[in-house]
């Protein structure tokens, strides 16, 4: 894997539990110290010297302005989440794999892009997922409240930062928004395993393996399950308390004198 370019999804309303905290339209414009949630993940993609070019795929007429100069393109997003990263495919039009960010995980940093990047690049596959285990999270983020997967190497949550094979999103995007609709929802992903995954599942008892390949069949294409010790990736601001949390995070990182970027 050489340097790879970089969609980054922010093309989300805030209209959901959010919008009791701010009256902000989009939820990448949420301001979080003085800046925009968009901008911190921005930023991060931007000092990594395994990135590219950077496509930002939301409000084209209020992220434009906010990114101009720090940004390959703004485009507008569409209806959905795999519409969206399609849009940001064409845009750029890519010679291998892409890495793909939302815009709603502000606490990420270049060392845990970099990292999760150069752990890709010891498997081959189509799909690159991050997983990081329940104490790691806990332990640097207590109450931060997450969906966790107990499998037979551990209990997990998931990420926000994926690599993919464009051709592959092209190709199967019937299967892969299937599985973006239930990505957050450990029952939906048990049903997306079948019946007897499902079953090893509530025991607790299937594999990472197993379960990679099982998605591997149901998208049609190799997949990772790619283990992190960054948190980060995976905090999304999604709710009043992640927004409090990330908030205070960044308070006190100014307060104490230290850069924003990490």
């Amino acid at each position: 894997m050489t340097k790879l370019d970089a969609v980054v999804l922010a093309g989300a309303d805030n209209n959901g539990s959010l919008a009791a905290c701010t009256d902000t339209p989009y939820e990448a414009m949420i301001d979080i110290q003085g800046r925009p949630m968009v901008e911190y993940v921005v930023d991060a993609l931007r000092h990594s010297a395994n990135v590219d070019r950077i496509v930002v795929v939301g409000p084209e007429h209020v992220l434009g302005p906010v990114l101009a100069g720090k940004v390959y393109r703004v485009v507008q997003s569409g209806r959905n989440i795999v519409e969206n990263l399609i849009i940001g495919i064409e845009m750029l039009q890519p010679a291998g794999k892409i890495l793909v960010v939302a815009a709603d995980i502000p606490l990420l940093t270049t060392a845990a892009i970099d990292d999760f990047i150069e752990r890709c690049r010891e498997r081959e596959a189509d799909i690159y997922y991050p997983i990081c285990r329940k104490e790691e999270n806990e332990a640097k983020y207590p109450g931060m409240r997450r969906t966790y997967a107990t499998l037979r190497e551990g209990v997990f949550t998931g990420g926000n930062i994926f690599i993919l094979n464009p051709a592959v999103v092209i190709k199967w995007r019937r299967e892969i928004e299937r599985a973006v609709a239930v990505r957050k929802s450990v029952l939906g992903m048990a049903k997306l395993l079948g019946f007897r995954l499902m079953v090893k599942f509530l025991l607790q008892s299937l594999s990472l393996r197993e379960a990679e390949e099982r998605v591997a069949k149901v998208l049609g294409c190799p997949v990772a399950a790619v283990e992190t010790s960054y948190p980060e990736i995976g905090v999304d601001v999604d709710k009043p308390s992640d927004l409090e949390l990330v908030t205070r995070h960044y308070r006190s990182r100014a307060t104490s004198g230290k850069a924003v970027q990490g």
